[in-house]
């Protein structure tokens, strides 16, 4: 969703969208996701209750008609409704539907609380999806090091420094296209972070990053640049996007032979995280203050990744294999 098509949503959707960015502080890729997910379950709404005729494109469908009234007779049942048909017709995974519903639900709360609501606010009944829980895919060293080593093109220090910040410090993308050469200080080898809820924190620099850094500021463009502070800059003269940092970097992964195997941009940083804490000698603690984590459970994943890399080293033993087997059969019957 472009942040243009903000104003094409029903008042209170824009009302509560401008809460969630000027009252919380929510980052503006937060807010037009929860507008994109409102935008999609209004205009289901108006499909399901046959308000549109049957042959109009979904994405086409006007929402911003609709009114209080219209928001405030919305069921728990059509909330349910709206998340089967994001499984079934949309192909929704249990993280994006949960995701949806997680919007919903507080855009209600947020009814609730502003007194808008004529009545009992059923959709805080609204249950999410269940989410599989899996370790968090991530390169080994050795395909970490190959990756840094096949970084090649005429953008060569640029890219070669961009993943190096992934990989060594964890950054999400919002945040390492936002970095200005301001936020460097290279007397102390820091970083200043904005991350999440516009909350800023530092990452320190280690050699390989300093390096990288020194690298590229020597062939950084300079002549008409339009954002003179951006560090990482675009062919155009403009800060790069997050969208050319994930082509390049998903170019980088195929060059070395990590294409298709579900290596991604974010991917980097479960890469950092986890190969900080298995090679590191860190603990959770710090990798949830590198990271900029509000919680320590989504950090402490890292550390299930060391557990399951262990048990699977157990797995491995020779010796296993040759009398792992012989457990059942030596099980006497009761």
């Amino acid at each position: 969703m472009r942040e243009e098509e903000l104003y094409s949503l029903p008042v209170l959707v824009t009302n509560y969208l401008n809460y969630l960015g000027g009252t919380l502080n929510k980052s503006s890729l937060t807010v037009l996701e929860y507008g994109s997910d409102l935008r999609m379950f209004f205009r289901f709404l108006k499909v399901h209750r046959r308000l549109v005729p049957p042959d109009t494109e979904f994405e086409t469908i006007d929402i911003s008609d609709i009114d209080k009234d219209f928001i405030c007779s919305v069921t728990l049942e059509e909330a349910y409704a709206f998340l089967a048909y994001c499984r079934n017709k949309r192909n929704n995974d249990s993280n994006a539907r949960a995701r949806k519903a997680v919007a919903i639900k507080r855009f209600y709360r947020y009814l609730e609380v502003q007194s808008i609501l004529s009545g009992k606010n059923t959709i805080a009944f609204l249950d999410s999806p269940k989410i599989k829980k899996s370790l968090p895919k991530y390169l080994t060293l050795e395909q970490s090091v190959a990756l840094l080593n096949s970084v090649d093109g005429k953008n060569k220090e640029r890219d070669f420094c961009i993943i190096t910040l992934f990989l060594n410090c964890g950054l999400r993308l919002s945040e390492l296209v936002n970095i200005n050469i301001s936020d460097i200080s290279f007397d102390n080898c820091s970083l200043k972070v904005l991350g999440k809820g516009n909350k800023e924190r530092i990452v320190y620099l280690n050699n390989s990053c300093i390096n990288a850094l020194n690298s590229y500021l020597k062939v950084r463009p300079k002549d008409a640049v339009i954002d003179r502070d951006a560090l990482f800059i675009s062919s155009r003269r403009t800060r790069i996007s997050r969208e050319s940092v994930q082509k390049m970097v998903e170019k980088q992964l195929e060059k070395c032979g990590l294409g298709n195997m579900g290596f991604s941009v974010h991917k980097l940083r479960h890469t950092a995280a986890t190969l900080m804490y298995q090679y590191g000698n860190t603990d959770v603690l710090q990798i949830k203050s590198l990271l900029g984590h509000e919680n320590l459970a989504t950090t402490e994943i890292y550390t299930h990744v060391y557990d399951e890399q262990v048990r699977q080293a157990v797995e491995r033993n020779p010796l296993n294999e040759r009398f792992g087997a012989l457990a059942d059969d030596d099980v006497d019957d009761e």
